[in-house]
């Protein structure tokens, strides 16, 4: 295949990086901003729309955004993700942290250049140009040296449709699992209506009352003495109860013999809740682990208590972690979470919920493996197609 070098403008009209916006920009109607959260492999899925003023955008249009263009990340994990911005939006602004790319269909197809850049191809070349560990970056200099193989137009689109019925495969299973995703809490509001306002008259008990919260314990100083680590005994951070999907499943550290005498086992079914720097992030426990004590296990007599202690929690997460005292990082105590008021509606209601919730997870397991099926295929239509072996 011949090649194209990014820099080639005749081929590729690569505009500066987005605008500087500042929030102060933002209002609730007008021109779309583009984030770098709205850009997903191939995929470009605006969450938490925000607008600036026609005017506004008037005065950035050298920044503006054209369905066709390609809209892409200069930074996160990995730098360099791109989506074609659909012809189904409206123009708009890109931000500072997106690089938005308006390719000369005569040489270079859009979809097909979205789908190099979200390559390991692409992403081998990108990773050695990029800066930074925890937020990788790319310079725009830099990235117009990135090199896209150019087979004729023919074959470019030939390349785009195989990936494309591929890819929305892949987008059918994601949108499936999102929606399985807004079940849960779908169904906690229709059998025990808003947790805040509490319109079924539940009686109302402090969350101390309902069940045990204690710290998690981590004794020794420094916590990351080598001594501790490396054994048989699992060890679950803030970040990776933060992360889950509602349930702990992994982990990324281990305590030794010495680690777990110095800390404390909990059993699988725990609920964890974060207390520091991510606020009351939650999710239960899938197998037994240690884990530090800026985070905090719930316990009750009823599995089910748990399950909907996790889901009456994730309507009130973003109110706690907005209303934290905060010093150097946010933060908040056992006092205040055992001090929290929770609607208790009957156990026997509780674990029919639980049950639901149940089979939820069991049919988003299905999907998730599926999916993980797709990703694979995927990769290897990917790898033949950018070896000219499709």
């Amino acid at each position: 295949m011949e090649e194209l070098a990014a820099k080639r403008q005749h081929a590729l009209t690569i505009g500066p990086f987005g605008s500087d916006l500042k929030t102060s920009d933002y209002c609730e109607d007008g021109v779309p901003i583009v984030f770098v959260r709205d850009v997903q492999p191939n995929l470009f899925l605006p969450k938490q729309r925000q607008y600036v003023t026609p005017r506004k955008a008037r005065e950035l249009a050298a920044h503006a955004v054209r369905p066709g263009d390609l809209v892409i990340t200069k930074m996160g994990q990995p730098p360099c993700t791109a989506a074609v911005y659909p012809v189904t939006e409206v123009p708009g602004i890109v931000t500072a942290d997106i690089i938005k790319m308006s390719p000369d269909e005569s040489l270079a197809l859009g979809d097909y250049l979205a789908l190099f850049l979200n390559t390991g191809f692409a992403q081998k070349q990108i990773s050695s140009i990029t800066f930074g560990i925890t937020r990788p970056k790319i310079t725009l200099r830099d990235f117009k040296e990135v090199r896209v193989p150019l087979p004729p137009l023919p074959e470019q689109q030939r390349i785009a449709e195989a990936l494309g019925r591929a890819e929305a495969l892949r987008a059918k299973r994601r949108a499936t699992l999102a929606q399985l995703d807004g079940l849960t809490q779908a169904t906690f509001l229709e059998m025990f209506g808003d947790p805040v306002t509490n319109p079924k008259g539940w009686p109302l008990r402090k969350l101390g009352d309902v069940g045990t919260l204690d710290r998690g314990v981590s004794k020794h100083r420094p916590r990351n003495a080598p001594e501790l680590l490396g054994g048989a005994h699992p060890l679950v951070q803030t970040g990776e109860v933060a992360n889950c999907d509602g349930y702990v499943r992994s982990y990324n550290a281990t305590y030794s013999d010495l680690g777990l005498q110095q800390s404390k086992l909990w059993p699988a079914g725990t609920l964890c809740i974060t207390i520091a720097a991510n606020i009351a992030k939650a999710g239960i426990l899938t197998f037994e682990a240690c884990f530090p004590d800026s985070v905090v296990g719930f316990r009750a007599h009823d599995p089910a208590t748990v399950e909907f202690v996790r889901s009456w929690l994730s309507f009130l997460q973003k109110s706690l972690e907005d209303n934290a005292p905060e010093s150097a990082q946010k933060n908040i105590n056992l006092a205040i979470l055992r001090g929290l008021d929770i609607p208790v509606p009957p156990l026997p209601l509780q674990q029919d919920f639980a049950r639901r919730v149940a089979a939820v997870e069991k049919l988003k397991a299905t999907h998730q493996a599926s999916l993980a099926e797709l990703d694979a295929l995927f990769a290897a239509l990917q790898h033949r197609a950018f070896r000219g072996e499709l």
